[in-house]
């Protein structure tokens, strides 16, 4: 394109700000802030292990705050993931534990003072590892108690971070790594009714600061709540089609003690499918969309995964 040029090679006068929100938009859309994951807290017999392998297409606008010399910021995004998880006892009570590595290959475009401006990246993303524990309704059982376990009312918690082990270059504005630790503590309750299960969770993300964000500037981030609802449907064992629903507010940053309007109030809409194909295999499709956005992405997502499931008596 005539006349485009890279972030990399932005002149020293643009301000840092004014990126801040492209930077956070292209993290976390593909990171976890947006994501909805369905029977996040349902039971599974102890010594159950799985692997997974998951692509992902997002694409959509960013929205950014109107007194930022930013407009048509656009997303591309494709994402591949791969993760091992399984399930184990704690005092009586189910817990899991699952690791995920992405790999994202992604555009962010856009016009910054009225300069076309168009940024690629491809690498490894953070990785991710979320443990898990049962509280209530999920006693740990081995395949044959649980296969006479009568489901009912599960309450459980659970930590999901993040760790910094992605590509990141500070002389970039937009890397495929926060260069940060994550963390998000939350609660979550799934409830059995005949073929059908109402789930909620609510949590926060909490962040450390990036002391080396775009030349060396310190970057701090405010924590992100977030809230979830799921309705899902059983069609029969192992089939299941879930409509998700989830809101997250704040997350607003600073760099170098400068406050930026990038405050998020935003939910997003979605539908989830699971398919058995075998005894041990089983593939997943969902969709997702923006419903309503304040500020940072408003992406639509087409994801698929494959999952391998085995028991180890």
């Amino acid at each position: 394109m005539s006349g485009q040029r890279t972030f990399d090679r932005e002149s020293p006068g643009v301000k840092v700000a004014a990126f801040a929100v492209l930077l956070t938009s292209f993290l976390w859309s593909h990171v976890k802030a947006q994501e909805m994951e369905p029977r996040a807290y349902s039971r599974a017999p102890v010594g159950t292990q799985f692997v997974l392998m998951t692509y992902g297409y997002q694409t959509g606008d960013v929205l950014t705050d109107a007194s930022l010399p930013l407009k048509d910021v656009k997303v591309k995004l494709n994402t591949y993931a791969i993760g091992y998880g399984r399930t184990f006892g704690v005092a009586g009570r189910q817990a899991s534990l699952a690791l995920v590595e992405p790999y994202v290959n992604g555009t962010v475009s856009g016009v910054v003072f009225e300069q076309s401006e168009q940024v690629t990246r491809s690498g490894l993303g953070d990785i991710h590892a979320r443990l898990a524990l049962n509280l209530i309704g999920s006693p740990a059982m081995r395949a044959r108690e649980f296969a006479a376990y009568k489901p009912r009312t599960t309450v459980g918690i659970s930590v999901t971070l993040v760790a910094p082990t992605g590509q990141y270059d500070p002389v970039r504005l937009v890397n495929l790594s926060s260069h940060r630790w994550a963390f998000k503590p939350e609660v979550g309750l799934s409830k059995p009714l005949g073929r059908w299960t109402v789930e909620t969770a609510g949590g926060a993300w909490f962040f450390t600061a990036n002391n080396n964000f775009f030349g060396g500037a310190h970057r701090e981030q405010k924590p992100l709540l977030s809230v979830q609802g799921d309705l899902i449907y059983t069609l029969r064992r192992r089939m299941w089609l879930s409509f998700n629903g989830t809101y997250y507010h704040g997350g607003q940053t600073t760099v170098n003690g400068k406050i930026n309007s990038d405050r998020q109030s935003n939910s997003r809409i979605g539908v989830t499918y699971s398919l058995p194909l075998n005894q041990h295999q089983s593939l997943k499709v969902a969709w997702a969309k923006g419903l309503t956005t304040r500020f940072g992405g408003s992406l639509n997502t087409i994801a698929v995964g494959w999952q391998y499931t085995w028991v180890k008596k």
